[in-house]
């Protein structure tokens, strides 16, 4: 894979590092990518070689070593407020969910709303149509603990669309549900992604969820294992 800025990658890694212990332990070290609108990307490799890291880097949720990240050829280091990128582009998805335990699915995916332009009656009827549409009408005053695994990833799901993102993180999405409720949830994926457009990048270990992707990049060791990398 080139690693030269394309003109039209929407998300460009470029000799991305990130290291801890002084330099002692190498969670990533020089990775470079392109990532394309619309592209369904997922990122595969053992536990440990860095895949998370690589998409907790392109959320924002940490800062590199070194290297840059570029987004329509906006470098990363030149944002100022990096809680709003993430609010304005960005959706998360997380194996364990991270639905807050004391509120309803409704007030769970209005969350992120918090502090967003808009009315509150506007975000909170924009997580009742949301919630709806991935089959979840009945269950908007449930909590979570009296939910089941696919019904909270549904939740989580919607709580990553509420602010309209321009890109999908999911990491490990289907890793704490069953075959059933895993097929479920990526097929609620794929769907709004189709609706919306949207790119989806994802974090996995299982093969039957990476040949749902459109390319699938391989990370051994923190680095970009080319000689796995598989395009279609």
């Amino acid at each position: 894979m080139s690693s030269a800025l394309s003109a039209d990658a929407m998300i460009h890694v470029e000799n991305l590092a990130l290291h801890f212990d002084q330099g002692n332990t190498k969670a990533l070290d020089g990775i470079d990518v392109n990532i394309y609108e619309g592209e369904f990307v997922a990122i595969v490799g053992p536990s440990g070689c860095g895949k998370s890291s690589l998409l907790h880097l392109i959320g924002t949720l940490d800062i590199p070593t070194s290297g840059e990240i570029f987004f329509r050829a906006r470098p990363y280091s030149t944002i100022r407020d990096l809680s709003l990128f993430r609010r304005q582009h960005i959706g998360f998805i997380f194996q364990s969910f991270h639905l807050i335990p004391t509120l309803s699915a409704l007030d769970n995916v209005i969350v992120p709303t918090i502090g967003c332009p808009g009315s509150a009656t506007g975000h909170k009827e924009h997580a009742r149509s949301l919630l709806s549409k991935l089959g979840l009408r009945d269950r908007l005053d449930h909590y979570p603990s009296k939910m089941s695994g696919g019904e909270r990833q549904r939740v989580a799901v919607a709580r990553a669309m509420i602010n309209n993102p321009d890109v999908i993180l999911a990491d490990e999405p289907t890793g704490s549900l069953d075959s059933e409720n895993a097929l479920q949830v990526l097929d609620v994926i794929a769907d709004i992604r189709k609706e919306k457009g949207l790119t989806v990048i994802m974090v996995t270990h299982d093969a039957s969820v990476s040949s749902r992707a459109d390319r699938v990049v391989p990370v051994r060791d923190g680095k970009l294992d080319l000689r796995g990398e598989v395009c279609e």
